[in-house]
């Protein structure tokens, strides 16, 4: 299974901003910018998954001098696995069921209900994880060495 673009920067993100001290100053908080940057992502992408990240609950963007990104501790403790299911949506796999040709074998297939199976034990395997437990050492550290500005 491979993640959509979005979904892999959504993650980094709340992985960077998981590292931020509770006590930084606001002229010390990553910005969109300096996290897209860091992360080798477009800003208006970045832009539109810290908007998501928002509505959700997870991140908080302060604008004007001094502000930047920080995490709220939903964000802190959020699970991958819902995450990953937020921006990944709830879709199938495979592509069973095209918009002209429906899969000859959809009727009988066995291997759409495996993949199905698949695909919830990965998830499943995800929200054992909050957004913490992935920057633990050695990965905290060197998030705090991204975007840091000067």
């Amino acid at each position: 299974m491979r993640l959509m673009k979005s979904t892999d920067l959504a993650l980094r993100l709340l992985m960077r901003l998981a590292v931020v001290p509770p006590d930084a100053e606001p002229d010390e908080l990553p910005t969109t910018r300096d996290v897209a940057e860091a992360m080798g992502a477009a800003t208006t992408h970045m832009a539109k998954v810290v908007g998501k990240l928002q509505h959700l609950g997870l991140v908080q963007a302060r604008r004007g001098r001094g502000g930047g990104l920080v995490l709220t501790a939903a964000g802190r403790a959020a699970s991958v696995g819902a995450v990953v299911r937020t921006f990944e949506g709830s879709g199938d796999l495979a592509a069973c069921v095209d918009d002209d040709e429906p899969c000859p074998i959809n009727a009988a297939c066995r291997l759409r209900g495996a993949l199905r199976a698949a695909q919830e034990a990965f998830y499943t395997s995800l929200d054992q994880l909050s957004i913490e437990d992935v920057t633990a050492a050695p990965t905290g550290p060197l998030l705090l060495t991204l975007s840091r500005r000067p």
